[in-house]
């Protein structure tokens, strides 16, 4: 083509696609059958064409740098702090090995198909929740919202875990530790042992009278705990700093955060096998209570566990899974990550039962001490005959067996007096039953253990540096479940809304920092997630299954994939799943229900622990937190249904053109027939080229898709032009 021709005709092209609004002014508003009709473009011969020119639509979005990268991104989101002390309480109160085999059933029947789901949609419409949701269904795009809400909540108490994390790690590079001993307390006349501490333990009295320096109760605030506090800033820094540039910059951290903890799990499992009693231990742990499989409340304890183990709802997986390449395997994703989460949380369950075993051992060896020299006391005062106890047993140095030997022995002789004798029978098991989880069992319980280790500054560092990588790697997928939507939504800057998420996140936080904090940590954890999350997930099915519908979402992912998911994932998603979610979610509310809404309180003066319910305003909290958590759903089906705002603005179906190139495109698409298949989403579309293999085609045919936002396509404008010649080559503009 003439060079004047080429000048002549890039003007003319300027001219006429300047502006969406320039366009918009070519439609023909009465001509209803051109409003029905749909611009089909060849995206193939359009790629192979700016592949050979060098102008590939530019499609800003961050990537993986490479697959390893996300696998781990979303086994860091996935594996957290439950693994290690959640699981291994529920495997143990709920029939020991006997409980995961209902755990395996319901991962296939609620957590595998569910995790597949959520990385489909984010994969394939490479949006995070808001907009998923948004196109998917307009009317349902509150679940969006919704999912960020709850994880900007459970991120501001996630966090501060971690600040605890965080603060226990500092303190462990002191030899001994300084959990490992009861303080002493000096008065004018004499030294003695604080009370507080006697009463308990001295790890139980520096959880609560060092680190957290708790109230009596939550009415009370006591002031700001300054050392939590500065351990949260610590903690927000630390996330914001690696959020701050997006998946560029967590994705490295990944590396080391989410491969860390396997390492330090592998040396624990090793060093724990070598001590006295861990074969105990996980003994204990694997053998099968077959009869507490038939408790309803064992199935509702898995299902529960499966569903935040994995993350569902939170919009983490989906705003990982949207940085991926259109055509990657997602199948094999959801399998691999499950699986991953499920093995993990056995061998966190080896290990802690590794440890708690060799602590139950030193608990119950000085146990054995102290009543076998109450046993000789009541030899030397009559109470007891030197005939009834064997010849061979030296009661100055008894074996377990043997002292379990004496004790039977004397529990037959001294029937009736026996109980006066306060003998302690100083079984391994009973201290092994002592169910711990979640804090007791990372501040309390394995903290004790690790005080007898050999060189346990070491063990103690190493232990508490896993748990902050496992915290941090979990932070990450919920700050990116907030961050990815916003920035997909409202255009705004990535650093400056990680800034400004984080800072207000560590204000809103001090609440947690306070002396009663521990308590409103419990208050979150149990009410700002379980059900609002319950209730997102269940949405989430139902908007794929019958709103999206489900034939089209399999159409889809065959599309997608390269080929179609087995039948079984088909009846999951239409039946089995939603039925399954709404049995756990009435069961959740009866449960809810039944139990008081309260907190364990620890009383100093008794040193222990006491239940005590929610003040007036308490409660009022609890039920505010659940409301503003799935409010965003009625509020926003409620506006686009009604339509109380205009659709018509700029933001929300806002196309920008630079040289015939769509750079920004519609949003939401709205209506049931719209198909994720039936054409590349803009992110990789190029705009059309007029005189290349563009046709408009009428209303009646098979793939007809509905309009964004109930308005009409750029396609459907530009068939309007007039014919034109052939566009010059890329490389002559």
């Amino acid at each position: 083509m003439p060079k004047n021709s080429k000048v002549a005709k890039r003007e003319f092209d300027d001219e006429v696609i300047e502006s969406v609004k320039d366009l918009l002014s070519n439609e023909d508003s009465a001509d209803d059958a051109f409003k029905k009709s749909e611009l089909i473009v060849d995206v193939q011969e359009e790629k192979d064409t700016d592949a050979e020119e060098g102008s590939e639509v530019e499609d800003e979005r961050p990537a993986w740098n490479n697959k390893l990268q996300y696998i781990l991104a979303q086994v860091g989101f996935s594996v957290g702090l439950g693994n290690v002390w959640r699981f291994p309480y529920l495997c143990q109160k709920n029939g020991g090995g006997a409980y995961l085999l209902p755990y395996l059933i319901l991962l296939m029947v609620i957590g595998i198909p569910l995790f597949f789901l959520e990385l489909s949609v984010g994969q394939r419409i490479r949006r995070g929740s808001i907009g998923v949701w948004n196109y998917i269904s307009p009317k349902l795009g509150g679940i969006g919202f919704a999912s960020c809400v709850v994880c900007y909540f459970v991120a501001l108490y996630y966090n501060v875990i971690i600040g605890w994390t965080l603060f226990y790690f500092s303190q462990s590079f002191q030899q001994p530790l300084p959990w490992d001993q009861c303080p002493l307390v000096k008065n004018a006349s004499h030294t003695f042992i604080e009370p507080e501490c006697e009463r308990s333990s001295a790890t139980t009295y520096y959880w609560y009278r060092e680190a957290l320096d708790i109230s009596s109760s939550i009415s009370e605030s006591g002031g700001l705990n300054w050392k939590m506090t500065i351990c949260l800033l610590a903690a927000w820094v630390m996330v914001c700093l690696a959020m701050i540039k997006g998946i560029q910059s967590s994705g490295k951290i990944m590396y080391f955060s989410s491969l860390f903890p396997y390492v330090v799990l592998m040396c624990f499992l090793i060093r724990a096998l070598l001590l006295n009693g861990s074969i105990d231990g996980i003994r204990h742990m694997f053998t099968p209570k077959l009869e507490i499989m038939l408790d309803p409340k064992v199935w509702r304890e898995a299902a529960t566990q499966v569903f935040f183990a994995l993350g569902l709802g939170f919009g983490g997986v989906i705003a990982f899974s949207s940085y991926n390449k259109r055509d990657n395997n997602c199948h094999f994703d959801a399998v691999l990550v499950s699986f991953i989460n499920f093995f993990t949380s056995v061998l966190a369950t080896l290990v802690v039962f590794a440890v708690l075993g060799f602590k139950a051992n030193v608990i119950n060896e000085k146990c054995i001490a102290q009543n076998s020299e109450m046993i000789i006391k009541f030899l030397k005062m009559g109470n007891i005959s030197q005939d009834i106890i064997p010849h061979h047993i030296n009661l100055s140095a008894v074996t377990t067996e043997d002292y379990h030997l004496v004790y039977d022995i004397i529990q037959k002789v001294k029937e009736e007096e026996f109980p006066v004798l306060h003998l302690n029978s100083c079984q391994i098991e009973d201290e092994l039953n002592k169910a711990v989880q979640g804090t007791g069992l990372a501040f309390i319980a394995f903290t004790e253990a690790m005080t007898h280790f050999p060189a346990s500054p070491f063990w103690s560092v190493m232990f508490f540096l896993m748990l902050i990588n496992l915290g941090l790697g979990s932070m990450f997928g919920t700050i990116e479940g907030i961050i990815t939507p916003i920035v997909d939504t409202f255009k705004v800057r990535k650093e400056i809304l990680t800034v400004i998420c984080c800072l207000l996140a560590f204000c809103i936080g001090l609440i947690f920092v306070q002396r009663s904090g521990n308590y409103f940590v419990t208050m979150f954890d149990d009410y700002s997630a379980t059900l609002p999350l319950l209730i997102v997930v269940i949405l989430e099915n139902i908007a794929v299954s019958f709103v999206y519908g489900i034939d089209k979402f399999v159409e889809d992912l065959k599309d997608m994939l390269g080929f179609a998911p087995s039948k079984y994932y088909y009846f999951m998603w239409k039946y089995i799943s939603p039925l399954m979610l709404l049995s756990l979610l009435i069961a959740s509310i009866v449960n809810m229900g039944l139990s008081p809404p309260g907190y364990n309180a620890w009383i100093e003066d008794k040193a222990s622990e006491e239940f005590l319910t929610y003040p007036l305003w308490g409660m009022v909290v609890c039920v505010s937190l659940m409301v503003l958590a799935i409010l965003p759903v009625p509020v926003v089906y409620i506006v686009r249904h009604c339509n109380l705002i205009d659709d018509s603005s700029g933001n929300l179906a806002s196309v920008t053109y630079k040289r015939g190139r769509v750079l920004k495109e519609p949003v939401n698409l709205e209506g049931d027939d719209t198909s994720l298949i039936h054409g590349k989403i803009s992110s990789e579309m190029s705009s059309p080229n007029f005189g290349k293999n563009i046709y408009r085609k009428q209303s009646g045919s098979p793939t007809l898709d509905t309009a964004p936002n109930g308005r009409y396509g750029i396609g459907y404008l530009m068939a309007d032009m007039p014919d034109m010649p052939d566009m010059p080559e890329s490389s002559d503009l």
